[in-house]
């Protein structure tokens, strides 16, 4: 995408606004297909990140069983330390949950 915009030095057309009305039904097909182009890989990506992530809570599951075998903690304290910040936060009205916040 950004590829394109360095290319062309213009906005891919699916980045601004679309007067559909003046399309013609062709370029409303291409239009259409970049779309859904688009939303295939992104959907690809999305579905390789969950497999990565399900990988690495599996990972994480094991070795916590692992650990109450061998007698070890469940929480330690920086968990637990961890865990009162976001409950505060939250209580604050201070969302840790919102995807757009890095």
């Amino acid at each position: 995408m950004e590829e394109e915009k360095r290319e062309t030095g213009t906005v891919p057309i699916h980045e601004t606004f679309i007067d559909y009305s003046s399309k013609s039904d062709e370029e409303l097909r291409d239009i259409l297909e970049e779309l859904l182009k688009e939303e295939r890989k992104i959907s690809y990506q999305r579905r390789i990140l969950h497999g990565k992530i399900d990988l690495l809570r599996a990972e994480l599951v094991r070795r916590r069983k692992e650990g109450l075998k061998e007698g070890r903690i469940l929480f330690n304290e920086e968990d637990i330390r961890k865990l009162s910040e976001i409950l505060a936060g939250e209580a604050l009205g201070l969302s840790r949950n919102d995807p757009t916040l890095d």
